[in-house]
């Protein structure tokens, strides 16, 4: 008798998810906790492995299709686990023009990206046709969609199939629109984002950091430190701890408000805003207040590399009392975050300019970075929100006094 495949708990509130990509066929062999297909989540991507070695018989959801927890959406026959090497090997099955079609040998099919697939389908091209450069040789839709304008380009001496299909008509060439549905996470991305404008009285305020001290202080420790820890001592750490020893301060800003009441948390849990292959995700450091730089920063790494390879998982995205965004690494210069609730403040860092400083009385060309606190004000007074960011210029501007405490 086969074996369902269902959709399982998700996280705390997830209650639908899509389907992304199958990388295993109807007729196709899978053994045991071997990937069968991706879901989506409104928080992060997962991967569904197979619950025993057998046969894939049916799929019953297809790719961007929505399924709500504990949804069957696939059977698998059971059977001995297919010999190395040959797991994609796949029974003969009728033939149709799609993205989906297996490999003709026992070498792993790269992953495809459910937009790259829609891109393939449309054009009647198979995975196998294109090299991914995505992490992990995942297909991307900028693949996809290089391959099928390389055949457009083609010149076209005589008849030949249309296996590309042509573009949506319009009045001018050179003006085609693509219409992609939205993920679950950029769906919930925006509604949260929206929610947080329309129920939050959100205020900006500014600061600039001098960073001489810590640039020097990174500069006279960064080999020791990276000898001694095994991983490089960033400017993120600075913050974290800075933003620590300001919310201690500052407890407003670390609080939330829950019906009439105002809750004040006693620890410290931050969200790190890190890009990821699907997107911004904000894992959590909890109880930074009890990490050291080494423990920030090698965390901090840790959830970038998994955040590229959608493994961050959905309860290091969960909770967080504050978050620091960091807009420097693309270039941004200044910002206003938006407060990701039920949080009440999130910290922007930018990136570092060299601008002239008038210093006790002279010009100085000091390296310099905008800091923005974006805080719910119905929380956070103006002089709470001015006295936080403060504490965080002196804290970064001194980094010696983040051990002193003072």
């Amino acid at each position: 008798m086969p074996v369902e495949l269902r959709i399982p708990e998700a996280g705390e509130s997830i209650s639908e998810v899509q389907i992304g990509a199958w990388r295993k066929s109807e007729g196709e062999s899978v053994a045991i906790d071997e990937v069968v297909v991706e879901i989506e989540t409104d928080k992060a991507a997962m991967e569904l492995p197979a619950p025993i070695s057998g046969r894939i018989v049916k799929i019953l959801a297809k790719e961007g299709a929505e399924a709500g927890i504990g949804d069957v959406i696939a059977l698998i026959e059971p059977g001995d686990a297919p010999p190395p090497g040959e797991s994609a090997r796949a029974a003969p099955r009728s033939a149709e023009p799609s993205a989906k079609a297996p490999a003709a040998s026992g070498v792993p099919k790269p992953p495809v990206m459910p937009a790259a697939r829609r891109v393939l389908g449309e054009a009647g091209l198979p995975a196998s046709d294109i090299e991914g450069t995505g992490p992990g040789g995942r297909i991307l839709k900028e693949d996809a969609t290089r391959l099928v304008e390389s055949i457009k380009a083609e010149p076209a001496p005589g008849p030949r199939p249309a296996r590309v299909a042509p573009p949506r008509p319009v009045d001018t060439p050179g003006r085609e629109e693509e219409p992609v549905p939205m993920t679950p996470m950029r769906k919930v991305i925006a509604r949260n984002l929206v929610a947080a404008q329309q129920n939050a009285a959100l205020l900006t305020t500014f600061n600039e950091v001098d960073m001489s001290a810590v640039i020097a202080l990174r500069k006279r420790y960064r080999d020791s430190f990276q000898l001694r820890h095994r991983v490089k001592l960033g400017f993120m750490s600075f913050f974290v701890k800075a933003s620590v020893e300001a919310l201690r301060a500052v407890p407003a800003v670390n609080a939330r408000i829950d019906g009439t009441h105002i809750v004040y948390r006693k620890y410290h849990d931050i969200g790190i805003a890190v890009g990821g292959g699907r997107g911004l995700v904000v894992p959590v450091l909890r109880n930074a207040e009890s990490m050291g730089f080494a423990d920030i920063e090698r965390a901090i790494g840790d959830f970038a590399v998994r955040a590229q390879q959608n493994k961050i998982e959905l309860s290091e995205l969960q909770g967080g009392t504050f978050t620091i965004s960091n807009g420097g690494i693309y270039g941004s210069m200044l910002s206003t975050p938006i407060v990701n609730p039920p949080q009440s403040g999130i910290l922007g860092i930018h990136a570092i300019h060299d601008r002239p400083m008038a210093v006790k009385g002279e010009v100085e060309i000091r390296p310099m970075m905008y800091v923005a606190l974006t805080y719910d004000h119905r929380i956070v007074d103006g002089r709470e929100a001015v006295t936080f960011l403060r504490r965080v210029k002196d804290l970064v501007e001194s980094p010696e006094r983040i051990w002193l405490r003072i």
